[in-house]
């Protein structure tokens, strides 16, 4: 799944066809407990699912996994350059890193050239909105312009999430200035079947404003 409103890979095929992915070599950057790759695998690819919690790794071993977890910084990827056919990324890393670009250029040259980097962040317009699945969260609330992160904090004052907002057009220039070429921005509409409500993702705000932007992206 790319987000919540529920376009799968099966679907999209952003990545390529599933029946071209049998033997690629398959990055999951902000893999969590490494679902996509566990879906990557089962299609026949030799994906490596990372992350830089060692929690989310040790669930993904509860779940089961024939493939590598590897717990490392995004920023300052542990592999040789040219090791990956494709890399992916559904809502991992790249919202919680305060220089997007050093990911990108990171990921670009860990890519064989013809490479695809596919990842998918919360749509910024979401940013100007209160985190609201009712009607509530219809009227604007925050500029869409201000840049400041999300900062969540424990009782000492440590910060224990933050999240970073980036514009659309800061998304885009972040792309080119890594290197990669942006050859397509998808922004799933709400389908009919999904009823569900998911903190600020609800049927009444996805069949209005978009929740996900996918930026797919290629290493020329």
């Amino acid at each position: 799944m790319w987000g919540p409103e529920g376009l799968d890979e099966v679907e999209a095929e952003l990545l390529g066809p599933p029946d071209e992915l049998k033997g690629r070599d398959v990055l999951e950057i902000g893999a969590g407990a490494a679902q996509c790759a566990r879906w990557l695998a089962a299609q026949g690819a030799r994906p490596v699912a990372l992350d830089i919690s060692h929690r989310q790794l040790q669930h993904a071993l509860r779940i089961g996994k024939t493939f590598p977890l590897v717990c490392a910084d995004a920023g300052a990827l542990p592999f040789a350059d040219g090791s990956f056919d494709l890399a992916c990324s559904a809502y991992g890393a790249l919202p919680f890193v305060a220089d997007p670009v050093r990911v990108l250029t990171e990921v670009r040259r860990v890519l064989r050239p013809g490479g695809r980097f596919v990842f998918s962040v919360t749509h910024p317009i979401r940013w100007a909105f209160p985190d609201e699945p009712g009607p509530e969260g219809l009227s604007v609330s925050a500029s869409y312009f201000d840049r400041t992160p999300y900062v969540e904090q424990n009782e000492e004052g440590r910060a224990v999430y933050v999240e970073h907002h980036r514009t659309l057009g800061d998304r885009v220039r972040d792309v080119v200035a890594s290197g990669f070429r942006l050859v397509d921005l998808v922004e799933p509409e709400w389908p009919a079947w999904n009823t569900s409500e998911w903190g600020g993702w609800s049927p009444l705000r996805g069949n209005l404003i978009p929740g996900t932007a996918i930026f797919v992206c290629v290493r020329d």
